[in-house]
């Protein structure tokens, strides 16, 4: 397994935020991690990629355990957050060449990942002229610049358009042809379009997991199922 979810939960003073959580993810899976505001998904996604502690349980990713070795785990985990610290007035070349001093990377590899999620017209450009959907391709290719084997991403499609959504859709889902992908979103469609399974997270506590194709064995949508699991 990629992931490996035991029994987490965080508390925040007096406040638990997640409650039990466990699940796993397989080696080349997309899988969307959904839930209303508030349900504790950002909190998760922290918790993984090492930068906040669980209060308790067990977080094993690529058969690393973030908690007691964070740096290694770190190294094969790519993370893009619900928003994206991006300097702005720095060039998109120069902002990932930055990056890759950071995660001691060959320049060769800043080259391959601009071409990858498709900046090579922008590269020269200042971030902050860049579109919201070419921004968002800046963090993925940060996300991706040291070849992770594990992609975290929070809300990676918030504040696109129609087109930029297809676009950071259909380059989501070419990555996961070679990672992990956990991504959470709001958008219904895209899980249905890219997704090999979900998870439902709803007040700190999973109440639902499947796989797509069982999900559609039911007949039902998963905006339907969605709204049945978390309406209480």
């Amino acid at each position: 397994m990629s992931i490996q979810v035991s029994l987490v939960n965080k508390f925040y003073n007096q406040q638990q935020a997640l409650t039990e959580v466990s699940f796993e993810v397989g080696k080349g899976e997309i899988v969307g991690f959904l839930g209303p505001n508030g349900a504790g998904k950002s909190t998760m996604m922290k918790i993984l990629t090492g930068f906040i502690k669980p209060s308790s349980g067990e977080v094993i990713v690529d058969e690393i355990d973030v908690l007691t070795s964070a740096l290694e785990a770190k190294k094969n985990i790519g993370y893009l957050p619900e928003h994206n610290p991006l300097y702005a007035d720095m060039y998109v070349r120069e902002y990932l060449h930055f990056q890759a001093a950071i995660f001691k990377v060959e320049k060769t590899q800043i080259e391959a990942c601009i071409d990858k999620v498709g900046l090579s017209l922008e590269a020269h450009k200042k971030i902050h002229q860049l579109s919201k959907g070419y921004q968002q391709r800046v963090g993925l290719a940060a996300a991706i610049l040291h070849n992770p084997t594990v992609l975290i991403l929070d809300e990676p499609t918030t504040g696109l358009d129609p087109n930029q959504l297809v676009e950071i859709r259909t380059l989501i889902k070419e990555l996961g042809k070679e990672k992990t992908v956990l991504f959470s979103t709001h958008i219904m469609q895209e899980v249905e379009a890219v997704a090999d399974k979900v998870i439902i997270l709803n007040k700190g506590n999973i109440v639902f997991k499947t796989d797509m194709n069982q999900l559609k064995a039911t007949n039902k949508s998963l905006e339907m199922l969605f709204r049945e699991v978390t309406s209480s």
